[in-house]
């Protein structure tokens, strides 16, 4: 099995990270493997008869990093590359995220492997369903919560807790959040992550001394999170230049107007076709001139390849693993990138699920005000921690926050012992 992790480019990224990190904090061997290697790793075929009468039989799987700090969250994807060794390194990445921001939770991570845009909402239903009840003996509000991700939404997760509900007989509202708000969601979860991305995009901008109004940024990817971030970097007086997605790339140095480009999306399924804004290669707009780059599509994306070429100030990860190791040591020797790394940048959506499933405990729910009050106050003091810590420690930012994490990870797994 681990062969196998090893195989996927994700993973062994995510392991050369934790490897790095674990050598830094000069961690045990004993306590070194514990951490790096996944608790459960689960694999079910997914059957369901397609609209044409015809049965197709999809691949689903369920990552559970550790549950050494409490139940494991994190999200579920819907996705044609999804595959184990990737949800393995997003399942790690979670849980040092989770530490980072203080959360009771270990990391986990979900994804079936198809495409959701080829699929009828009956299609989606049935194949959710069934995930879910083979997923039902390892899943609960107490070991297992998980959350929208690429290819899901909130309509997937109201699926999930019908199964589950049905199962236990009775309501079980906090088996998953990032649900309707009428089915004991929270308020503000939508926005959460790009919202969190913005906020401490600006952050980073004020510790360059570069006033909001006179800034420019630059977004890769227009799902949920890249259109929160643009609408709330814009209101912050941040000028949007360029945004691109699955369908095309666009780019104006005048500004893009992000609610008109969300309404063409909406209608017409891309960015591609937007006459607000003059297309550009994709690949092109990643190294176009900006303060803010936000990466918030898929793994991989900063490479070995278009580091030394970004004009960028401050590199804010709304995706999880958007930069490569050999892209890291590059921006690191260049040292005028300010870099916001994943496990920090896109720690508002699952911070804001905590507040779902604290509100699910408690059954009291909170106004959207309150929700992005908290958030903001939790996100500045993780990222006055990591800056201050690199400061510190004169240590590279992705450095600093992975090594606050797993320490955190660490000394839990040391505390409770190896149970024979």
């Amino acid at each position: 099995m681990k062969e196998q992790l090893l195989e996927n480019p994700v993973f062994q990224m995510a392991a050369e990270q934790f490897d790095r990190t674990a050598d830094f904090l000069e961690l045990s061997e004993d306590v070194r493997e514990r951490c790096k290697w996944p608790k459960r790793l689960l694999t079910v075929s997914i059957p369901i008869k397609r609209d044409n009468g015809e049965t197709e039989v999809f691949f689903g799987y369920r990552v559970q990093h550790h549950l050494s700090r409490g139940p494991v969250k994190g999200g579920l994807r819907f996705h044609p590359s999804v595959e184990l060794g990737e949800v393995a390194a997003l399942a790690m990445w979670m849980n040092w995220k989770c530490a980072l921001m203080g959360l009771p939770f270990g990391g986990g991570k979900g994804g079936v492997t198809c495409d959701p845009r080829h699929m009828s909402e009956a299609e989606l239903e049935n194949m959710t369903r069934r995930y879910t009840a083979e997923m039902l003996p390892f899943i609960g509000p107490e070991t297992d919560v998980m959350a929208p991700d690429m290819g899901t939404n909130d309509q997937v997760m109201a699926w999930m807790l019908d199964v589950y509900s049905s199962h236990a007989g009775h309501l079980v509202p906090g088996i998953v959040t990032g649900k309707p708000v009428n089915l004991q969601g929270s308020e503000g979860r939508t926005a959460a992550t790009g919202h969190g991305v913005a906020f401490l995009a600006t952050r980073a901008l004020t510790k360059c001394k570069i006033r909001h109004e006179k800034a420019t940024a630059i977004i890769q990817g227009f799902g949920n999170v890249g259109y929160h971030a643009a609408l709330t970097l814009s209101r912050f007086g941040v000028k949007i230049t360029g945004i691109s997605d699955v369908t095309g790339a666009l780019y104006q140095p005048e500004g893009i107007d992000v609610k008109a480009l969300s309404a063409h999306v909406q209608e017409h399924g891309g960015v591609k076709g937007f006459a607000g804004a003059a297309a550009i290669d994709p690949n092109e707009l990643l190294v176009q001139a900006c303060d803010v780059l936000v990466p918030a599509a898929l793994e991989r994306v900063i490479t070995a390849e278009n580091a030394g070429q970004l004009q960028c100030r401050v590199l804010a990860e709304a995706a999880n693993g958007p930069t490569t190791p050999e892209a890291d040591e590059i921006i690191e020797k260049r040292g005028d990138i300010f870099l916001i790394p994943d496990i920090l940048c896109n720690a508002g959506g699952v911070t804001v699920s905590y507040f779902e499933w604290v509100q699910n405990l408690q059954r009291f729910q909170w106004s959207e005000q309150e929700v992005l009050s908290k958030l903001d106050t939790m996100m500045a003091k993780a990222f006055d921690r990591v800056i201050s810590f690199a400061q510190w420690k004169n240590l590279p930012h992705r450095l600093a926050a992975l090594a606050l994490g797993i320490k955190e990870v660490a000394d839990v797994k040391q505390q409770r012992g190896l149970f024979p």
